[in-house]
């Protein structure tokens, strides 16, 4: 191996990096203030690349349908709740207006849309509208129900939640697979390397999410609201802020990270219904190197696997995925080790 194809693997382990970073971002994220290890982040990849997939062929997304079902089942459920504590009709009617108003506004317009074959940044935008929703509906019906359950239990729900996202992909989108265009076509040379302009749109974006997290969670109020969920979810209560609220803000977030890495990841490989557990899992590996706490560490992590999984191909391409998962076992061992008592509390 020379000096150019180290190089040329370098950037191609930092590219696919930035992508898991975003994802392990938010499954830190996402344990730090619900205590749930969310196995499915990455079907809200795939779901993003599906969609836009489908908006580029001028048809309605399934994500559409998916939302609406969804949102459906939501209001209908806590509705019953709600007739059961004694709220009156018009209660429950502003309860469900607000469940509901956004997903029927995005899928109306989506519907509207979609023949129309609107520009690639409508068409993205719109997928962001359809699938970030999705997360406070997982939230809602999956989760909110076990808010206070134990670490294992909402684990278990996890996966049961990416067995159920992961079929009905496959029922609202088919087993057919999206390659999508580039968002920009421009190519650069830099020495012996040569970038694509989806590659610096890759990496910029990556960069720039982070930053806009680091400045939302260190001087927003509503990010410090969550930081103090995330360090003592009792406390949070007893000073007035909303853990419920939190957990919902938490998945929205989440599920939005997950869209932007599929518009990002789609570009430059095909995308099934599928495809989103692997991409999740590694960027859940990478959150492991943070120990689940640390959002600079999970990037970093996100960094190094992505050079491992880059070098690892290299060397031994029919080994990929052993590699990079082994890799988790030496930060386990040493993790166990250094902690050794540790107890869930």
């Amino acid at each position: 191996m020379d000096a150019s194809i180290a190089g040329i693997l370098a950037l191609d382990g930092v590219t696919n990096g930035a992508v898991y970073a975003l994802l392990a971002i938010a499954t830190v994220l996402l344990f730090s203030v619900t205590r749930v290890l969310f196995i499915p982040q990455g079907e809200y990849v795939a779901y993003g690349a599906l969609t836009l997939g489908m908006f580029q062929l001028g048809q309605t997304p399934g994500t559409v349908w998916l939302l609406l079902a969804l949102t459906a089942f939501a209001c209908l459920t806590e509705s019953v709740a709600l007739f059961r504590r004694g709220q009156d009709f018009f209660a429950v009617l502003r309860h469900v207006r607000s469940v509901a108003g956004w997903p029927v506004i995005i899928s109306m317009l989506s519907v509207w849309a979609a023949p129309k074959l609107p520009p690639l940044w409508v068409q993205a935008l719109l997928t962001l509208g359809l699938v970030t929703p999705l997360g406070g509906m997982v939230w809602r019906i999956a989760f909110r129900p076990l808010a206070d359950a134990s670490v294992l239990v909402l684990l278990i729900v996890s996966v049961g939640v990416h067995f159920v996202l992961t079929g009905l992909g496959l029922v609202f989108f088919g087993a057919e697979g999206y390659r999508n265009p580039s968002f920009w076509d421009e190519r650069f040379s830099l020495g012996a390397l040569s970038l694509s302009g989806q590659t610096v749109i890759m990496l910029l974006a990556s960069v720039a999410l982070i930053a806009m997290l680091w400045l939302f969670f260190e001087r927003s109020l509503y990010g410090k609201a969550l930081n103090a969920t995330a360090v003592n979810r009792l406390g949070a209560r007893i000073v007035g802020i909303s853990t419920e609220t939190a957990g919902r803000s938490a998945f929205l977030l989440a599920a939005f990270i997950g869209a932007l890495s599929g518009l990002l990841v789609g570009p430059t490989t095909t995308i099934f219904y599928d495809s989103g557990f692997l991409i999740g899992l590694k960027g859940f590996v990478a959150a492991v190197f943070a120990g689940l706490h640390s959002y600079p560490l999970a990037a970093l992590g996100a960094v190094l696997l992505g050079m491992v999984e880059s070098f690892g191909a290299f060397q031994a391409s029919a080994f990929k995925e052993v590699i990079v998962f082994t890799s988790i076992l030496p930060v386990l061992l040493w993790r166990s080790l250094r902690h050794p008592d540790h107890e869930e509390h």
